[in-house]
């Protein structure tokens, strides 16, 4: 059958690639006039297995708290709140019980050990080269209220079954030579054993192209206007491109549209629980003979990441709730910036960086929305994977799969039509 796809980021071209590999003649749309120009364009490169744990778990509400006011806070809620973000948030304060917690680490858990399984072999089937880096994540503490929070991670990770463990300053100095500035600062740190890194946007231009090769057909400066439906089935995408109006019609059809899906449901009156939660990253290029990284970090302290990618280096973290906004702020990058010199001193070209903002679609659980919607039988979702995007795409979309042609998936996670 055709399928179309509503969006080229990581989502959409990787449930291209399975949905065609499944035999399906597949369509794929996108505003853009290339792939992966949006979230996936410059996050920060971590396949991060070993954290599965949501941002809405029973100590967030406080650390919340003591990051209001602070305009460096990882954290920053602009003011005011339009009422989807304030619904959005009461969500999140719901799912930050402990039963829910847990609950939603399961699935995560579940879904991105899946997804590094079904990323390795997609490698191997495709030979993409995206300056992928299998060294694991090493997640660095410079407190120790952080560093005994890692521990308890560490044990919830063991239990399941997602290898990790826990390092002295001078281990993590060992695996990773360049931190040696920092060592006497740090309480300790924890690798991720199965997680890895690289350009997410290199990797979807290169499988994008596969799968042209294999007959998938890519619709660039394409933008959706509206979903036309009837008798609770889609009949077309309304859409506009190079000026002009058109339909697309298929048999079936997938949202892949990250923080833009809500919009193109709520019409039809589903509510995708999905806000936009803006993020930023740093791209330096890295000076010679300087000491650099070559295992992508997480520290915990100050919720930034870093991940080699060839002679760059990218740096990334930070949140903001302020609606579909993708200005990009001064001060966030600066504090990219001054970690990047803290951490790495000499090793980046600081007066050319390359900063970039981006929309996270973002649900309360950090459970992502995969399958069937409930209203339009012919409808189908792949969609809010939040910071966990690169980590989970390959999994989510195999996932996607087996629901559009009726097989059971591989893991149990929660379904969109529960």
């Amino acid at each position: 059958m055709h399928i179309l796809i509503i969006g080229a980021g990581l989502a959409g071209v990787t449930a291209a690639w399975y949905l065609r590999a499944a035999g399906h003649e597949v369509t794929v749309a996108d505003r853009n006039a290339a792939p992966a120009l949006e979230t996936s364009f410059a996050n920060g490169g971590q396949i991060s297995i070993s954290h599965p744990e949501p941002w809405a778990n029973p100590g967030a509400p406080l650390t919340v708290l003591k990051w209001l006011g602070r305009k460096d806070a990882p954290l920053l809620f602009r003011w005011p709140a339009e009422a989807a973000r304030i619904h959005w948030g009461l969500q999140f304060l719901r799912e930050c019980l402990p039963g829910r917690t847990r609950r939603n680490t399961e699935a995560i858990a579940r879904l991105a050990a899946y997804s590094g399984e079904q990323l390795r072999a997609l490698r191997e089937a495709t030979d993409i080269h995206y300056h992928s880096l299998s060294r694991g994540v090493l997640h660095l503490y410079f407190a120790h209220e952080n560093f005994r929070h890692g521990e308890a991670q560490h044990r919830v990770l063991r239990t399941l079954g997602i290898p990790s463990r826990m390092l002295s300053p001078a281990e993590c100095v060992a695996i990773e030579p360049s931190l040696a500035h920092v060592q006497a600062r740090l309480v300790g740190g924890m690798l991720g054993e199965d997680d890895e890194s690289g350009d997410a946007h290199r990797f979807v231009a290169e499988l994008a192209e596969r799968c042209r090769e294999t007959g998938v057909t890519f619709l660039f400066d394409t933008t959706v206007e509206r979903i036309a439906h009837a008798d609770g089935r889609v009949t077309a995408v309304e859409c506009r491109r190079a000026g002009e109006a058109s339909s697309l019609r298929a048999d079936r059809y997938v949202i892949a549209a990250g923080s833009y899906s809500p919009l193109l449901t709520r019409p039809f009156g589903e509510r995708l629980p999905i806000y936009p939660v803006k993020g930023y990253s740093a791209t330096f290029t890295l000076n010679d003979d300087a000491p650099a990284p070559t295992v992508s970090l997480t520290d915990e302290s100050r919720r930034i990441v870093a991940s080699r990618l060839g002679r760059q280096l990218r740096v990334a973290g930070t949140a903001e709730l302020n609606g579909y906004d993708t200005t990009i702020d001064p001060a966030r990058c600066t504090a990219l910036l001054r970690w990047a010199d803290d951490i790495f001193p000499g090793a980046c070209n600081a007066a050319d960086p390359h900063y970039w903002a981006g929309l996270r679609p973002t649900t309360p659980s950090n459970v992502p929305v995969i399958g069937q919607s409930a209203r339009l039988e012919n409808l189908y979702y792949n969609t809010g994977h939040g910071t966990l995007g690169w980590t989970l795409a390959a999994g989510s979309a195999r996932t996607l799969a087996d629901v559009v042609d009726g097989r059971t998936p591989e893991i149990d996670i929660p379904l969109t039509r529960a």
